[in-house]
């Protein structure tokens, strides 16, 4: 397959391409910082990969690159919680997600020879938080500010159908990998200083990295596939388990917790990603018999800790 993909210069956007790439797909990158996308996929190591420069909000000749892809994958946007939301971090989420899917769509429909799929991200944050409730695919959206984001986010992609091009809409969960958010955890169990966020009651519905991008190359290769898909693993946990078993694992103290305030301090309402949660259940993938490599998150994290 030919596949155009944005956001592949970030955390999940460079494993898929490592994977498509040695799977022999044509992939063009659309990207705002072409030379930046050369550092990560220098032509040595990529000869087949075209590196396309465009500013996502906006139309231009980067939109002659979609025609003649088979697939588009649409992972932009701007990273969610590592700011606080003011008004203009808030625009800048709706722009980096909704403006510019809503362009991604206008250059799939206006193709000479349109893509078949186009395979667009959105989030779990659609749902709301909840400690109690258990969400899938039909449940209700939330009505929070990350719940809203998400609605417009996958409303922007929903006119692509209207070309008969195939619309798969995966919700990511929270991804592992060596990097992203489990990343960031790590420091504090490096220094002995480990343990939950918040009040670690709070769900934590994950995805191994390698299944989100096999779930994305699945999404692409098989027809069948349409419509909202969580990207979460089967067994989503609590967060104060999460952070026992990369304690275990690391043969680090776990216990010493991250308080809600200081969170909130540091980052505002955007504390809401990591201090609240929702119980989220990948009923669809199951159901298309989605081969899971981690269906638990020891296996997961002693995979990725190694």
């Amino acid at each position: 397959m030919k596949v155009a993909i944005t956001g592949a210069t970030g955390f999940v956007g460079s494993h898929l391409v490592q994977q498509l790439h040695s799977l022999g797909y044509q992939i063009i990158v659309l990207t705002r910082n072409p030379d930046r996308g050369r550092r990560v996929f220098p032509v040595a190591n990529y000869p087949q990969l075209e590196i396309v420069g465009y500013t996502p909000t906006e139309s231009g000749s980067w939109e002659d690159a979609i025609a003649g892809c088979d697939g588009v994958v649409n992972l932009a946007g701007a990273p969610i919680a590592d700011e606080r939301w003011t008004e203009a971090r808030k625009q800048e989420l709706y722009q980096s997600r909704v403006i510019q899917t809503e362009k991604l769509v206008l250059a799939c429909t206006k193709a000479t020879r349109q893509p078949q799929v186009l395979v667009s991200t959105s989030a779990i944050g659609y749902y709301g938080t909840s400690e109690t409730a258990t969400f899938d695919e039909s449940s209700p959206p939330g009505n929070d500010f990350l719940a809203n984001l998400c609605q417009q986010w996958e409303a922007a992609a929903a006119p692509v159908k209207n070309s008969d091009i195939r619309l798969v809409i995966l919700r990511f969960g929270i991804v592992l990998g060596m990097g992203g958010a489990l990343g960031k955890m790590l420091t504090p169990f490096k220094l002995f200083a480990g343990g939950p966020l918040g009040s670690g009651k709070q769900w934590f519905s994950w995805i191994h990295i390698s299944d989100l991008v096999n779930l994305i190359r699945f999404s692409l290769e098989n027809p069948q596939v349409e419509g909202v898909l969580n990207a979460t693993a089967p067994n989503p946990i609590r967060m104060n388990e999460l952070c026992q078993q990369m304690g275990q694992i690391m043969n680090r103290p776990s216990w010493l917790p991250v308080p809600s305030f200081a969170l909130e301090m540091l980052l505002g309402d955007a504390a809401i990603v990591v201090l609240e949660g929702q119980q989220v259940l990948p009923l669809r993938p199951q159901s298309y018999n989605f081969p899971y490599q981690y269906s638990t998150v020891k296996p997961a994290l002693e995979e990725i800790l190694a």
